[in-house]
């Protein structure tokens, strides 16, 4: 589901570029371990969080499925 302008207006405020995440699950085969932190990139058009993993990985975070925390 695409999200309304406001709802992505929120998401883009709430993880800005630079925002340090902490991965909690996600469901992919590929994910990195629960426990790797990241970086975040962006917000792009559709919710997905682009996240620069500590472990080299570039997976994203899609909101609503994936958990993690923000922790700077």
């Amino acid at each position: 589901m695409i999200p309304s302008t406001q709802q992505l207006k929120k998401l883009k405020a709430k993880y800005p570029a630079g925002s340090v995440v902490k991965l909690l699950t996600m469901d992919d085969p590929q994910s990195p371990p629960a426990g790797t932190i990241g970086i975040v990139k962006v917000v792009d058009d559709i919710s997905d969080i682009l996240v620069d993993w500590e472990n080299g990985s570039h997976l994203k975070l899609i909101y609503g499925q994936d958990k993690w925390e923000v922790i700077k």
